[in-house]
C-alpha cells in the first residue's frame, strides 16, 4: 500500500511537471521566414501557428503557386522549430532525460 501511495505521488508530480511544460511552451515563440522574408510565420512551442505575415510585394505579384510554396515552407520550418523548443523545455525540466513527451 505504501508503494502505491508513493507511485501515486510520483504520478501527480509528473502530471504537474507536464502541465508546467505545456504552459511554458505556449509562451515560447519562434519566427521563421521564407522567400527572403517575404513570408513570416510565428509559432509557439505547442506547434500552434500564432501569426502569418505576407509581404505586400508578394501579394502584388499575383503568383499563387509561389505564395503557396513559401507559406508551406515557412509553416514546415516553424513546426520543426516548435518541436525543438518543446524538446529543449522537456530536457530542462527532466534534467536532460528525454521522457518522450515531444
Amino acid at each position: 500500500m505504501k508503494n502505491l501511495l508513493g507511485l501515486l505521488k510520483s504520478f501527480q508530480e509528473i502530471q504537474g511537471a507536464i502541465a508546467r511544460i505545456q504552459d511554458d511552451l505556449k509562451k515560447e515563440t519562434a519566427q521563421i521566414s521564407s522567400g527572403g522574408g517575404l513570408v513570416k510565420v510565428i509559432v509557439n512551442g505547442n506547434q500552434e501557428i500564432v501569426k502569418v505575415e505576407i509581404a505586400p510585394e508578394l501579394i502584388n505579384m499575383k503568383d499563387k503557386s509561389l505564395l503557396e510554396d513559401l507559406i508551406l515552407s515557412a509553416v514546415n520550418e516553424a513546426r520543426k522549430k516548435a518541436q525543438e523548443i518543446a524538446q529543449e523545455k522537456v530536457k530542462e525540466v527532466t534534467g536532460g532525460v528525454d521522457i518522450g513527451l515531444t
